[in-house]
């Protein structure tokens, strides 16, 4: 089998080459470019025929994500992998729907993050556990926030705002007695039992 040609995007050399030397080990990949930031990547991307990009998300200069984006737009249609210290929900997020194959965290450990790119490579997804864990959790909630009709959405928002129940009556022109039934309601659908836990739950959902 021919190894997988791989690219490590990273703008500190110390962690370019401890990757590089890590995957060395494995005869199924063949580091072949290096770049330190997104502006070399992409340049790199065009000129060398890679299987894998490795990209790390905060470099200076152009970031990450917009590395990400440049790529995907330009039509490289590598299997790109992001390695980062970064676990904020919102990153995630944001990666993976702009087109990232996998989420990893930089202190994954070196057999485990091996064995996650050889699944990305192979048509699955690279993710660290709480990657993971968070994706799973975000699905949920999502089907959960589905369920909410349209005012009980805006009285959520408000809620999250830390209005109380005569403000947001007064905002969306309705009874303070119909706020309460519609927060009966969506608290309900929301499997929780207070405003607070509500609002914490809307919050996750925004990355915070």
């Amino acid at each position: 089998m021919t190894p997988w040609k791989v690219m490590i995007v990273d703008d500190h050399p110390l962690m370019r080459r401890g990757i590089g030397q890590l995957l060395s080990f494995d005869t199924k990949f063949d580091v072949i470019g290096e770049a330190s930031n997104g502006n070399e990547a992409i340049a790199l991307a065009h000129k060398l025929p890679v299987d894998l990009i490795l990209l790390d998300l905060n470099m200076k200069g152009i970031s990450g994500l917009d590395t990400l984006i440049t790529l995907r737009n330009e039509g490289i249609d590598a299997c790109i992998v992001i390695l980062t210290v970064s676990d904020n929900h919102a990153d995630i997020k944001t990666l993976i729907d702009a087109g990232a194959d996998g989420y990893l965290l930089k202190d994954t450990e070196p057999d485990e993050l091996v064995a996650l790119l050889k699944t990305a490579l192979t048509g699955g997804k690279a993710y660290s556990e709480v990657v993971t864990a968070f994706l799973n959790n975000n699905g949920t909630e999502n089907t959960l926030f589905s369920s909410l009709t349209e005012r009980e959405n805006q009285i959520l928002q408000e809620v999250a705002k830390g209005h109380s129940n005569k403000v947001i009556a007064d905002s969306l022109f309705i009874s303070e007695a119909t706020v309460k039934v519609h927060m009966k309601s969506l608290l309900r659908k929301l499997q929780v039992k207070s405003r607070t836990a509500a609002t914490v739950l809307y919050l996750q959902t925004l990355g915070y």
